[in-house]
């Protein structure tokens, strides 16, 4: 299947570990459904993902001729970013590291095939 619409977004400061979460929610949903199911979420990474999402969908319906109620999510995954690591005062006069993690998602979008009725 080639993907009918896809968008990246990238360095987000939220851990891939806490969006996987909520991207295990709506993978493989039709879109409508996906972004009702986000709207409800009590998530942070929610925001990114709704943002990232309304991307996808603008950018299969400028490709060609594509409706919204169409479309689903093919493929979306949270990859690691860069970590920033910062150090904090620990006892006896050692530093410990912190990682603050991000995250890079990438969304697919596919278009659910309608049987054609009439001749060949």
């Amino acid at each position: 299947m080639v993907s009918a619409g896809r968008a990246v977004a990238k360095y987000i400061k939220t851990s891939p570990y806490k969006m996987r979460k909520v991207i295990d929610l709506i993978r493989g949903k039709d879109v409508n459904l996906a972004l009702g199911l986000l709207e409800n979420v009590e998530k942070r990474s929610r925001i990114y993902l709704i943002r990232a999402l309304k991307s996808a969908i603008a950018s299969a319906k400028q490709g060609g001729k594509v409706k919204q109620d169409d479309l689903f999510i093919w493929k979306i995954t949270a990859d690691d970013g860069p970590t920033m690591r910062r150090y904090k005062a620990a006892a006896m006069g050692r530093a410990t590291m912190i990682r603050k993690r991000t995250s890079h998602i990438t969304i697919e979008l596919g278009r659910t095939e309608t049987p054609k009725i009439g001749k060949k």
